[in-house]
């Protein structure tokens, strides 16, 4: 199992790297797509590839009816995590990939690893329009060489899902102010969120959280450091942090106050409507995710779901994505404007209002699209969902992420989590997350 793995990682890293090299000389239809832009005359197909709720599938109708000879074809993959496998294989294929690529914040570095695989948008006009995204956004997006290489779409400020009927069943608050005192509120910490939690389960008789990995997730996220520091060294054997951090999981978990649930399946969403659990931790674009989930499943509004305006620990960010164009793009500069137009200010007002992805549009931000009523407040009990996520987004660093921090949040982290759900002790989790680790060579 060591090699074959290790074996096929390394086949990834060098196909990569050719394939990288490459593209590099491919960027000649740059020109030639310029001076011949789509129309009626000229018609040009872009494909698109996304992942989970991105709210684009209206933009691109709208596209196509402002672009005549434009048609999009999108692919949307389910998550993002299945959304870098594809990726990877394309990418080392030299093969299969879209004009537009959405790429996760969680694996940006690896796709800076081959950065000039990319198309640089400041041949289109990136750096005249960086100001309008939040600065870390535009930072995160552009190579050690200046490229530019993705617009961004949605950031993921976090805050707490809750259910207000199983807060009120239990007696504790269920009113979203008092719920964020209850939690600690403006200095609401992680031994707040459990000491809750422990309350709950004990008047409850039932788990308070979905399960560890997506709570595991924020606790990283929200480091000044996560799994690399930000140098870029692997940063977990010695990370103190970390480890404490980990010991505050594995014992909540211990304490049974996760459902062990599915990530993203839920029981097809049945957990959602049938009490399982009462909170989770809910970055914008999750918010999309859990009336899906609760409607999937048969229920609605009257269900209970509310959004309060804290998180413990303080700010955290966690995902958000990219609109990048690989450079085998054959119409560069009508996918680099698709890009641009995908992520300007009415777009991503429009993705928030669809999906409830917070924009990193500072224009949107503020547009009443997002700060106002729209289906996703009236889903949440009302909560101003776009106010609370600027809130939420006050403070917010971008931590480092190294070549494969995914990689380490997926197969080293995710096996830990699980494992904790099912009883394993944490001790004993932890120790096996460092094996995968050094199995998986990761530095």
């Amino acid at each position: 199992m060591k090699s074959s793995r290790t074996t096929r990682l390394a086949k990834v890293v060098a196909l990569t790297s050719s394939i990288a090299l490459l593209a590099a000389g491919c960027s000649s239809g740059a020109s030639k797509d310029a001076a011949q832009p789509a129309s009626a005359d000229n018609p040009v197909t872009l494909t698109v590839t996304t992942f989970g709720t991105q709210g684009l599938d209206p933009l691109y109708k709208q596209y196509e009816k402002d672009n005549p000879g434009v048609t999009i074809e999108a692919t949307n993959i389910d998550t993002g995590g299945n959304a870098l496998t594809d990726w990877k294989t394309k990418q080392a294929a030299g093969a299969g990939l879209p004009d537009v690529q959405a790429v996760e914040e969680g694996w940006l570095g690896q796709v800076m690893t081959v950065s000039d695989s990319f198309t640089d948008l400041n041949e289109y006009g990136a750096s005249d329009i960086s100001g309008d995204w939040v600065d870390w956004k535009v930072k995160q997006a552009t190579d050690a060489d200046g490229r530019i290489i993705g617009y961004g779409t949605d950031i993921g400020p976090m805050g707490l899902c809750y259910n207000s009927k199983l807060f009120k069943a239990a007696g504790l608050p269920s009113d979203r102010d008092k719920v964020a005192e209850l939690f600690g509120g403006e200095d609401a910490t992680w031994d707040d969120f459990f000491s809750v939690g422990e309350d709950y389960v004990k008047k409850a008789d039932k788990a308070f959280y979905d399960q560890s990995g997506f709570v595991w997730n924020a606790m990283v996220n929200q480091l000044d450091e996560g799994y690399y520091t930000a140098d870029g060294s692997l940063n977990i054997d010695s990370n103190a942090e970390l480890r404490q951090r980990w010991d505050q999981l594995s014992d909540a978990a211990s304490k049974g106050l996760s459902s062990g649930q599915t990530q993203w399946d839920w029981g097809k969403g049945q957990a959602f409507v049938d009490g399982s659990f009462a909170v989770m931790p809910c970055p914008g674009w999750m918010l999309g995710n859990v009336k899906g989930q609760v409607e999937g499943a048969g229920g609605n509004v009257s269900d209970g779901w509310d959004f309060a305006d804290v998180f413990p620990g303080g700010p955290a960010n966690w995902g958000g994505a990219f609109l990048t164009v690989p450079s085998t793009s054959k119409h560069p500069a009508e996918a680099a404007k698709l890009a641009q137009y995908l992520t300007n200010a009415a777009s991503q007002a429009t993705s928030f209002e669809e999906a409830g992805a917070f924009p990193s549009n500072l224009e949107a931000q503020k547009s009443k699209a997002v700060t106002g009523e729209n289906d996703l407040t009236k889903f949440f009990n009302g909560a101003p969902i776009g106010e609370i996520l600027g809130h939420r987004a006050e403070g917010v660093k971008a931590q480092y992420k190294g070549a494969d921090d995914s990689v380490i949040q997926e197969q080293v982290f995710g096996p830990a989590t699980i494992a904790i759900d099912k009883g394993t002790d944490g001790e004993a989790a932890w120790n096996s997350a460092l094996s995968t680790l050094q199995e998986l060579e990761i530095k």
